[in-house]
């Protein structure tokens, strides 16, 4: 049931939001023009840690040139790192945890920071279909991490995170092999199943993209003259053949022995022509003997 609250409390509310709001403005323009950086970082941590994510950032980003070499430094590297995270910037968040990791290599919250730079990566990471420069990204930062620290408590996260990201990438590959047959560009789908099964050899698609690559040969093949036709329909009994022993009760056995019985047939009838054409140039060149000179 949906509450009313009484037109006097509500009043009461706006009042007292419209009374408090210049207060707040007031006191965090106060802080701003402070030169009392000791108290502003004092501030700043606790706009922070209220969850007063946008004073907090402001305060940290100003500090951060004040302290740049001092012994609070490394504080403000932190909090204002953390702060652009919280905010959803994952891009500059990433960015100014790595620069922690360099400027504090030895610092205690190095570990941290070297992990988060990863995961703020891997937060940018978008799904399959778009660009996958950030999640190369991220399992670089994941791969630095592990090496660095071999031993920390995150390893099963890193673990996890980077399996999620692998399968992105593996999906992104799929697709593409996929997209090229669609298109009806049968030459790069068949490459990119070479590389895809290679770099993923024991992928789930492994058995669609074989025999994928055998329509794509033989679909190639029809396209073809007729000395590349009978490479391509050879490369798609071959294929055939092979799919046939690793996966002799696929779903796709039946079509895929159509095309091997179709593709048969047509190299048959190439072989042929081609046995008809040496006979009729061998005949030729009788004639052309026997011709009086």
């Amino acid at each position: 049931m949906k509450m009313t609250l009484p037109k006097s409390l509500f009043i009461s509310l706006v009042i007292l939001a419209l009374i408090t709001l210049p207060s707040c403005n007031n006191e965090f323009a106060k802080i701003k023009r402070s030169n009392d950086y000791a108290y502003k970082l004092e501030m700043a941590i606790k706009y922070y840690d209220k969850g007063d994510y946008t004073r907090a950032q402001i305060l940290f980003e100003e500090l951060q040139n004040v302290y740049k070499g001092t012994d609070k430094a490394e504080t403000v590297y932190f909090y204002n790192a953390y702060t652009n995270f919280e905010m959803g910037d994952y891009l500059l968040a990433g960015f100014l945890f790595r620069n922690y990791v360099r400027t504090f290599p030895t610092g205690k919250r190095a570990e941290e920071c070297a992990y988060m730079t990863a995961y703020c990566y891997y937060l940018n990471s978008p799904e399959y279909a778009l660009d996958q420069t950030d999640t190369y990204a991220a399992i670089r930062e994941f791969a630095f991490f592990l090496k660095q620290y071999p031993k920390s408590e995150r390893i099963a996260d890193c673990n996890e995170y980077v399996d999620k990201l692998r399968a992105k990438l593996e999906m992104k590959s799929y697709s593409t092999c996929v997209q090229y047959y669609r298109l009806s560009d049968y030459k790069a789908s068949i490459a990119d199943i070479a590389i895809h099964n290679k770099d993923y050899p024991d992928n789930k698609h492994k058995e669609e993209l074989i025999f994928l690559t055998i329509k794509a040969y033989y679909e190639l093949g029809l396209l073809s003259i007729d000395k590349k036709k009978a490479e391509r329909m050879k490369a798609a009994t071959d294929n055939y053949i092979k799919f046939v022993d690793t996966y002799p009760k696929s779903t796709y056995l039946a079509e895929a022995q159509t095309i091997f019985d179709n593709a048969t047939k047509i190299r048959a009838q190439l072989e042929k022509e081609a046995q008809q054409k040496e006979l009729d140039r061998l005949e030729a060149e009788k004639k052309e003997k026997k011709k009086p000179k």
